[in-house]
């Protein structure tokens, strides 16, 4: 059972990160990998729960010494990726790692762990609904907003590359059927 994964990628405001909440109550396998970041915590975000925050320069020493599954630099200086130890820590408690990943570092986990993988791509309906979400949850700016945007549109042809892909019109819904492809993989 540890030997399998379970990736969630999406354009951020998709409504992947809710998706996985709900599977970490559901579903107590899995564990939530926690991923490091160099951005700054937004709203009630927690070190060491929501992400591991480190600045640009310990991001980047934890690089050059290969700490890191995956990574990439998102943003100009805003980092994000796996870290090695997140895996083992997860590994070793016997429990099957759910990552919440952007679509770039979702890609690159799956070709490492190749069928041991279930890599879940999150779709919004379209990139007006996108944008909706992303100004009603209120926790960045216009611009930012308007980056994650045109990250977004380059982010949907990634879509290809994932095993399953599930169109997020219905938050319900939408988690109803990632639940089940979820516990379909656990028991193969």
């Amino acid at each position: 059972m540890t030997n399998k994964i379970i990736i969630f990628s999406a354009p951020s405001g998709s409504g992947k990160t809710t998706i996985v909440k709900h599977l970490m109550n559901q579903i107590p396998e899995l564990s939530f990998s926690i991923s490091a970041t160099s951005r700054a915590p937004r709203g009630k975000e927690k070190n060491g729960t929501d992400y591991y925050f480190l600045d640009s320069q310990t991001f980047r020493q934890k690089i050059n010494k290969g700490e890191f599954l995956e990574w990439e630099e998102v943003y100009e200086e805003t980092y994000y990726g796996t870290l090695h130890s997140e895996v083992d820590r997860i590994s070793a408690e016997g429990k099957i790692a759910i990552f919440d990943v952007d679509v770039v570092g979702g890609t690159n986990i799956k070709k490492q762990f190749g069928e041991s993988a279930l890599a879940i791509f999150i779709k919004a309906p379209s990139l007006d609904i996108l944008e909706e979400r992303l100004k009603t949850r209120n926790t960045d700016s216009e611009s930012t907003i308007q980056k994650r945007l045109a990250k977004a549109e380059k982010e949907l042809g990634y879509a290809q590359f994932f095993d399953k892909i599930v169109v997020n019109d219905n938050l319900e819904k939408a988690t109803r059927e990632s639940e089940a492809i979820v516990k379909e993989f656990i028991q193969s």
